[in-house]
């Protein structure tokens, strides 16, 4: 008999392609937290920035996304843009799993940060990146980013920087 803990566990860690716009799509809009962008940006995400970007299926199915970039302007810096974990699998650290598979990867041996812009009401992803930090034992530093007067119209909140690192490749290899 299988556990549940087992099937939890069975996931598909990948680049994610232009066929996978569609689904990550859903998968944003379902999150009920996130900011929805158009179909388009999406599919430009999965297939321009798939280097730095991953898509988890389990049983066939998109459960988890993670759109990032390396920033023009600093190299060594992965900036995540979106996290979205289906709500099915939520708790179970596949945010932190998917950020570990990025780090890993070729195209990012030369990050030694990560940085995303959290609100201050997202609570989940303000403990995904400071348990990320305190896994890769380093820094988390948190700053002023976009004032909620940055945004257009009425009712967006401030975003504030999350910056973490310096990370040791060597962390990387042992907590991934």
């Amino acid at each position: 008999m299988t556990k549940e803990r087992d099937i939890k566990t069975d996931f598909h860690f990948r680049k994610p392609n232009k066929d996978d716009g569609a689904a990550v799509w859903e998968l944003i809009k379902h999150t009920g937290v996130l900011d929805l962008n158009s179909s388009y940006s999406y599919l430009m995400w999965c297939e321009v920035f798939s280097e730095t970007s991953i898509v988890t299926e389990r049983e066939g199915e998109t459960v988890g996304f993670i759109s990032g970039f390396i920033h023009p302007d600093t190299p060594n810096t992965l900036f995540i843009w979106q996290v979205a974990v289906n709500e099915s699998e939520r708790g179970n650290g596949l945010g932190t799993k998917m950020l570990f598979n990025l780090l890993e990867r070729e195209h990012c041996g030369e990050v030694e940060y990560v940085e995303a812009t959290v609100s201050p009401s997202n609570k989940p992803s303000q403990n995904l990146f400071q348990g990320l930090a305190k896994k890769l034992e380093t820094n988390c530093e948190v700053g002023d980013y976009f004032s909620s007067n940055d945004f257009p119209g009425e009712g967006h909140e401030e975003e504030q920087l999350f910056k973490i690192g310096p990370i040791q490749e060597e962390k990387i290899l042992i907590k991934g």
